[in-house]
This record gives structure tokens, C-alpha cells and sequence, in this order.
């Protein structure tokens, strides 16, 4: 059965990227830092997938994560062929990103949110022994990538690999949701995650405000920051996560939003980029200032809208690598055996199938990126 709760949480975190991307407001990252929360509840869907197939999920995330990217990449990568970019070998990093995969000029703003891609399969890859380790010694393995991140800003590890860097930034993160899913956050006492929550928030908050980025305190520019502050922010969104959240669906355009979001979420990701691209140069032409309330909410509607057009043409690929029937919308009303329908993301009497990608389940307690600079977009 699907956490809407779970739920909730990546469609705000999607929705805060694009607004994001488009206004380029720093503050955005710090009130809710997305991508980590992303890489959270991800990890929890890992621990899942491990515990329900073994290390055969591996291949099945990667089923799930790669036809959207190849689907991308059939429109962008001729495109930038066509204008400037050399054919190499490393052109197949387009189809299995564990590099950063080349592009042109235009592509590597239009594109720059690949590096999502990337970090996801490293940490697919690493999850089955990670998830070993984790349930043998928990806090030894969860502190571990923040020691490397502090290891790498400290200048310890001045040259470490960027693979190396994202295992110390987001990998925490991934940790945290395996904690989620065995229940080790839940069953934390009051007494010892807020202490631990505001000890976090507070070293990440203090490092960010004395070591303020270009963009001032936006946390793409400060990664200890950024992995600090974000803990903290998991910890208690995860660590005090209802088991449901019913009022959700209390609005059948409110609760359709969320379980379309959720269904599409790697497609409106993957593709809200090239728009927020594209649309940049208007602000020249048609006047609208990055203060003005009006023009950038005007930019927000407008992506938003070119992202679901691709979306109803191409987002269906999403349900083909996830094993589902191809929907337009999908979300709709079904119905039961006895022709009844039922709202999505009520439980029926019918057999709960495998939770489908971003969808997470809720066990029982177990033991164990303004285009500015060069964009992070996180």
C-alpha cells in the first residue's frame, strides 16, 4: 500500500526543484532541501527492493531508472551532435550515465541535471553492501560519508574523484532512508532526535552562514553545509513521518496532483531543465525582471505547462520500465471486481503488487540545484 505521506514529500520536493531552477531563490534550498530528501526517500525504496528481491533489485532499479534518460537523450543528443559536439566514445554515457556524460555548450545547462542520474547509480550499485553494513553496525556506516565529505572540504582528500565527493554529500541522505525503512527512525525517542536534529541543523545552519557561496547561502555551494542541515531536516520529516496521510486525497485535484507527480516524477525532473533553458532569454525580450513577482510566476506556470505536454507524450515510458499498463494521466479512478470504482491510491481487497518507483512501504521495526556560474542544478 502507498505512503501518501512518502508521497507528499517527493511532489513537494519536485515541485521546489522547477520553482527553483526558474527563480534561482537561495532561500528555496534551505527551507526544503529537495535533492537530499529525493536521495532519502530513494534509499528507503532501495532497502525495500533489497529486502523483497535480494540483489536482483539492482537490475530492477536500473529497468526503472534508464528508459526515461535514453528517451532524453534520442532528442538531445543529435541535437547536440548537430551543433558542435564531437562523436567519442563517451557519447555512451548518455545510456548508462556513471560519468558525466559530454555535451555542447547549450547542453551542459540544458542537460546539467544529469548528474542526479549519475549519483543514483552509484548508489544503486553500492546499496546491496551498504545495506549489509548498515544493519550490522548503523551508526559506524552512517557516519561514514560525512567524515569523507569532511575528509574532502577539509582538504585531506584535495583530489578525491566526483563519484568520491557525491558519496560524502547525498549518500548520507540515501543512509538515512534505509533507517527510515528499517525503523530505527521512528523508533528514536524524542529525548534523542531533536537534540541530535538541532546539534545537525545548527553545525550545518553556522558552517553555511560563515561560508557563504556566489550565491550567497544557497546550499548547492556549500556541500558540508548542505549534508549537515539537510540531516537534520531528514530526521525529523522521516523520523516523525505518520504511518499515512489520508487528508491528502481529501482533494481529488490535490491528491491527482500528488500520484501524478509521483508516477512522473523522473520525467518532469529530467525534463523541466531545457525549458527553464529556453525561457531564460525571455526575460530580455519581454522585460521580466528576476524580482518581478508577476514575470517569474508567469515563467513558473509556463514550465510547468511545456513539462506536462512532454510528459503526456513521453512520461508513459515511466510505466513501461515499471512494468504497468501505459497510462496518459495515470491516477484515475479503477475499478474493482465488482465494477465499483475506486479512488488511486486507496487500498482495495485486490493483491498489492511490488510498490512501483517512488512509491515506499512502511514496514514493520526492524533491528538494524538563477542560471548562474556553472549550474549544479540541484
Amino acid at each position: 500500500m502507498r505512503n501518501r505521506y512518502l508521497d507528499l514529500l517527493r511532489f513537494l520536493a519536485i515541485v521546489r526543484v522547477v520553482v527553483y531552477h526558474v527563480t534561482g531563490w537561495a532561500a528555496l534550498t534551505v527551507l526544503f532541501p529537495a535533492m537530499s530528501v529525493m536521495f532519502a526517500l530513494a534509499g528507503s525504496l532501495m532497502a525495500a527492493s533489497l529486502d523483497r528481491g535480494g540483489a536482483a533489485a539492482v537490475g530492477r532499479r536500473l529497468r526503472r531508472l534508464l528508459p526515461s534518460l535514453w528517451v532524453l537523450a534520442a532528442v538531445f543528443v543529435p541535437a547536440m551532435l548537430l551543433t558542435g559536439l564531437p562523436l567519442t566514445p563517451k557519447v555512451l554515457l548518455w545510456a548508462f550515465p556513471v560519468a558525466d556524460p559530454p555535451a555542447n555548450h547549450w547542453g551542459a545547462l540544458a542537460l546539467s541535471v544529469i548528474w542526479y542520474l549519475r549519483d543514483y547509480l552509484w548508489f544503486v550499485f553500492a546499496s546491496p553492501v551498504a545495506l549489509w553494513l548498515f544493519r550490522r553496525a548503523p551508526v559506524p556506516t552512517l557516519l561514514a560519508p560525512y567524515a569523507l565529505l569532511a575528509a574532502i572540504e577539509s582538504g585531506l582528500l584535495p583530489a578525491a574523484p566526483v563519484p568520491l565527493r557525491e558519496f560524502g554529500l547525498y549518500f548520507g541522505a540515501w543512509l538515512l532512508g534505509f533507517a527510515h525503512h528499517d525503523g530505527l527512525l521512528r523508533r528514536l525517542a524524542n529525548r534523542v532526535l531533536v537534540p541530535v536534529a538541532l546539534v545537525l541543523g545548527a553545525a550545518g545552519g553556522a558552517w553555511i552562514a560563515a561560508h557563504p557561496g556566489p550565491r550567497g547561502y544557497d546550499l548547492n555551494d556549500n556541500h558540508l553545509g548542505n549534508a549537515l542541515w539537510s540531516a537534520a531536516f531528514i530526521l525529523v520529516v522521516l523520523g516523525r513521518a505518520p504511518t499515512s496521510a489520508a487528508w491528502v486525497d481529501r482533494s481529488a485535484l490535490f491528491g491527482r496532483a500528488v500520484t501524478v507527480l509521483n508516477r512522473r516524477a523522473l520525467t518532469v525532473y529530467l525534463w523541466h531543465m531545457p525549458f527553464v533553458v529556453a525561457l531564460t532569454p525571455m526575460v530580455d525580450v519581454v522585460g521580466w525582471s528576476h524580482q518581478d513577482p508577476v514575470g517569474l510566476a508567469i515563467r513558473v506556470v509556463l514550465v510547468f505547462a511545456l513539462v506536462g505536454v512532454v510528459t503526456a507524450l513521453v512520461g508513459w515510458v515511466e510505466d513501461l520500465a515499471a512494468r504497468r499498463p501505459p497510462r496518459l494521466l495515470p491516477g484515475g479512478r479503477r475499478r474493482t471486481t465488482t465494477g465499483g470504482p475506486v479512488p488511486a491510491g486507496v487500498a482495495s481487497a485486490a493483491p498489492v503488487s511490488p510498490a512501483p518507483a517512488g512509491y515506499a512501504t512502511v514496514p514493520a521495526p526492524r533491528a538494524s540545484e538563477e542560471l548562474a556560474l556553472k549550474l549544479s542544478a540541484r
